[in-house]
């Protein structure tokens, strides 16, 4: 399975950044930063419409290359020109094609809010991503047991990190349920075999604790899917394959919103 092996892959990074740059270079290092609250999930929520989080990817392990001029520091002015409500950066390399200094790079430009998408499994990980600049990650329910996802959360919340939680199954919604999150993503796609189906939001929004903030991610092609979700319980969407392969992003995300 790719899941498996992205993991796998994944652990090997951690191990080579941990001898690059040892746990407590960035734990100081983070403890600098000023103390701040989380506030990318309040960037969605001041939106009184569904909002968007609009993502940049240079590719897919299912689709291949999505996009041959591909820079995020235009794509990330275009999107915010459109209204995009935050932006999402893949930070994995081998499989997406995406680097941490796409996002230090966003950063410097736009002011959005921006989650750092990648797969996190070690607090290392989260120490990097404050100090490369993201304002949350993501935190995927099928490759963490509930005592990693309590102490990861915790630990983004304590830098001043919002953690969204990611399940696409049941048995995911059952293991987050715990944690009480105020926010949670439902990925459409099953990263086991990378099919996709947007009624996966459909069917799990409505099984989560009232008041939970719902994303909806992936599988967003259109207008059309974006009023589906946001009458199914999905209260932000998160878009990037859809985009990624239009001429002008921003462009294709105003169509994406009814604007054009």
């Amino acid at each position: 399975m790719i899941l498996d092996e992205i993991v796998r892959h994944k652990k090997q990074e951690i191990d080579s950044l941990k001898k690059r740059q040892p746990l407590s270079v960035l734990r100081k290092a983070a403890a600098r930063f000023p103390k701040k609250a989380p506030v990318f999930l309040e960037a969605l929520k001041a939106r009184r419409a569904t909002a968007v989080i609009a993502e940049m990817k240079r590719r897919s392990p299912s689709k291949g290359l999505l996009r041959r001029d591909f820079n995020p520091v235009l794509i990330a002015q275009s999107y915010a020109r459109a209204g995009a409500s935050a932006l999402s950066v893949l930070t994995d390399e081998r499989f997406f094609g995406g680097s941490t200094g796409d996002l230090e790079a966003v950063r410097r430009v736009v002011n959005r809010p921006i989650l750092r998408k990648d797969f996190i499994l070690d607090e290392i990980q989260v120490y990097e991503s404050k100090l490369i600049g993201a304002d949350a990650i993501l935190l995927i329910a099928a490759i963490l047991s509930l005592s990693q996802l309590k102490k990861l959360s915790r630990l983004a919340q304590g830098l001043g990190l919002d953690a969204l939680l990611e399940i696409h199954s049941e048995a995911d919604l059952k293991k987050i349920l715990p944690l009480k999150a105020p926010w949670v993503g439902i990925n459409n796609r099953d990263l086991e075999t990378f099919r996709v189906d947007i009624q996966t939001t459909a069917r799990l929004a409505g099984k989560l604790p009232r008041g939970t903030f719902v994303v909806s991610e992936s599988g967003i092609q259109n207008h059309g899917d974006f009023v589906y979700l946001s009458r199914r319980g999905a209260d932000a969407v998160l878009v990037g394959e859809s985009l990624m392969r239009e001429r002008d992003c921003g462009e294709a995300l105003l169509r994406l919103l009814g604007k054009v």
